[in-house]
């Protein structure tokens, strides 16, 4: 490596510079800052500068993050509008033996984000994927709420639609697990109130927004009292992660047949048939081949 290459792998912490190590040839999942740029942790750093390619959502929003590490690699755009392009190339030059570091605009890659693509299609090409952890908007909001026990339910974005929206809320409602969402700031009020009435006024939930930046809000309140806090589109800036709490416990086991069925479909967006009846079971009493078939009938 000559002088000018070896050069573009430094970086700076605060006004101390290093040289980052080699990497191996792999595509490293590197978890960046919700907000705060300080969360960036060092291995993270050391990777960007020391990966030959940095792909990212935004390349505007990635050079303020590299920027301030010091970083001068030229990040390569990969996002939901290029991905049929842009995701060969990225397999390409793995396949060359480079090393590629996956980043989002913030928090972990894949969530939520159009990675989801790229990292299967690298371990069908048999490249190895190195996660390096870090920052989560979704553990952050559920450590902050108080209302985590010891099993939630991550819902990503529910739909715009309003019929759409509450029939994944009636699909979830009996889940016995803390469940979270995003949600943009122009719907949160919307999508509090149909809670109020899908979950119940009593269930207790937290409005998390603007996570680790200067106004940092979290809220946490029966649903109802949430709905009144944040009612109006005005009432919400920034980006927001709805935690909601499991259902009291006489609420936890389905009792209907519709209950039954909405639980095994909801599970089932997520999971094989076979796993999906496996974790019904467990959460209702029922037997797993009885629910594996009623969920093959409902398919």
């Amino acid at each position: 490596m000559s002088e000018g290459e070896a050069k573009e792998r430094d970086y700076q912490i605060g006004s101390a510079s290093f040289r980052a190590r080699p990497l191996e040839p792999a595509l490293y999942v590197v978890a960046t800052p919700i907000g705060n740029l300080g969360d960036m942790t060092i291995r993270g750093i050391e990777t960007l500068a020391a990966a030959d390619v940095i792909a990212c959502e935004d390349t505007r929003v990635s050079r303020v993050l590299l920027d301030r590490y010091g970083i001068s690699r030229r990040p390569y755009a990969y996002h939901e509008h290029n991905a049929d392009v842009a995701g060969p190339k990225l397999i390409e030059a793995l396949l060359a033996g480079k090393s590629v570091a996956l980043i989002s605009d913030a928090g972990t890659p894949l969530v939520s984000d159009p990675g989801g693509r790229l990292v299967p299609e690298a371990k069908a090409a048999g490249i190895r994927v190195v996660p390096i952890p870090g920052a989560s908007s979704v553990l952050a909001a559920l450590t902050a709420s108080g209302l985590f026990k010891d099993a939630f339910y991550f819902a990503g974005f529910l739909s715009s639609k309003r019929g759409q929206r509450r029939a994944k809320l009636e699909q979830l409602k009996s889940l016995d697990a803390a469940l979270v969402f995003f949600e943009s700031p122009n719907r949160a009020s919307a999508t509090l109130t149909d809670m109020v009435e899908m979950f119940g006024p009593e269930r207790r939930a937290s409005l998390c927004r603007e996570l680790t930046k200067t106004y940092e809000t979290i809220v946490t309140l029966p649903l109802r009292e949430l709905a009144v806090e944040f009612d109006g589109e005005d009432r919400i800036r920034g980006e927001v992660v709805l935690v909601i709490a499991p259902p009291p416990e006489d609420e936890h086991v389905p009792r209907t047949d519709d209950d039954i069925d909405a639980l095994l479909h909801a599970l089932s967006l997520e999971m094989s048939p076979a796993k999906a009846a496996g974790e019904a079971s467990r959460m209702t009493g029922r037997p797993k081949g009885e629910l594996y078939q009623r969920l093959l009938a409902m398919k």
